[in-house]
């Protein structure tokens, strides 16, 4: 006699559950930060810019006059160190952004796994915004981290130097101040810096040529300076000086110097690679603004616009 076996259905909202309903904005932050996590690029770069952070305090070390500035100046040279302490956290963190920003978008369209995370029921601009947030966060981690180093090494160094911490009694209510402005301009450059390289490499759609054009962008601001410098040599014209206030690079560059007063010493390191023209703070800061925003609209148009077919 036969035997009949019977497969029971199954249900209808389990067959109809749509895949999108288990994706949240959340889970697929978390999966980007884990996938940044996991790569080993991420780490090497993070011990380069601890050493990169290091770095000016061995140049302290090395120098005879920190002593006798800590000694009869201790503000001053702690505003000193300060400033220079944070112009090579920014400089440093933003190559590091930079880099880690193109790859965990570029290496999506370039291998390909673009298709499976879109088919999975994440949005387009949804992923775009989770990995924006996610790169904005290690920078916040990393500006955190920066700071801490930074105290620790400047109370080791003054100690070192002086053989006591009486140094630090001069630190007034307007040196906290000065210094949280200054931490807030390299968390702006920070965040512009992610920006940027997002665009970069949403237009290109490519690992290799967004990370080489993001790479090239301050670069190319920086170097064109001595072209503007030779344009206004050969034509007699400030058109050309002033042209270099329109520059995201230097504005960035100049921002510290430009938004805090003389007694913190940022202008000394401010001055490096900073427009031809004289900006004020208020200008950096809406340079700073105005691209920042075209980042986010173009990288977000061209992502909501353009369907994956590769």
């Amino acid at each position: 006699m036969a035997t009949t076996i019977t497969i029971p259905e199954m249900p209808p909202a389990a067959t109809q559950r749509p895949i999108a309903e288990h994706v949240t904005f959340a889970g697929v932050v978390y999966g980007e930060l884990l996938k940044i996590s996991r790569q080993w690029t991420t780490w090497v770069m993070l011990w380069l810019l601890a050493g990169a952070v290091c770095l000016p305090y061995l140049v302290s070390l090395a120098g005879s006059s920190l002593k006798t500035t800590i000694e009869t100046q201790p503000l001053q040279g702690i505003y000193f160190e300060v400033a220079a302490a944070l112009f090579v956290l920014r400089v440093f963190s933003g190559l590091l952004l930079i880099v880690l920003t193109a790859r965990l978008i570029g290496m999506e369209y370039s291998g390909g796994t673009i298709r499976v995370l879109l088919a999975r029921g994440v949005g387009r601009t949804q992923l775009l915004a989770a990995k924006l947030l996610a790169a904005g966060g290690v920078a916040l981690a990393i500006l955190a981290a920066g700071l801490a180093l930074n105290t620790l090494l400047i109370v080791l160094i003054v100690g070192a130097e002086t053989g006591s911490l009486c140094a630090f009694t001069t630190l007034n209510a307007g040196f906290w101040q000065d210094t949280a402005v200054y931490a807030g301009t390299v968390a702006i450059s920070m965040g512009v810096t992610i920006l940027m390289a997002a665009a970069v490499t949403v237009v290109t759609r490519s690992l290799a040529v967004g990370l080489s054009a993001a790479l090239s962008w301050f670069a190319a601001d920086n170097l064109g300076l001595i072209f503007f410098f030779a344009g206004a040599a050969l034509t007699k014209s400030d058109l050309w000086l002033k042209a270099t206030t329109l520059l995201l690079g230097p504005n960035l560059n100049a921002m510290p110097g430009a938004v805090l007063l003389p007694r913190t010493g940022a202008q000394e390191f401010s001055a490096i690679n900073a427009p031809l023209a004289p900006v004020d703070g208020a200008h950096t800061l809406l340079v700073a603004a105005v691209y920042a925003l075209s980042f986010v609209a173009a990288a977000f148009l061209l992502t909501w616009r353009r369907d994956v077919h590769e």
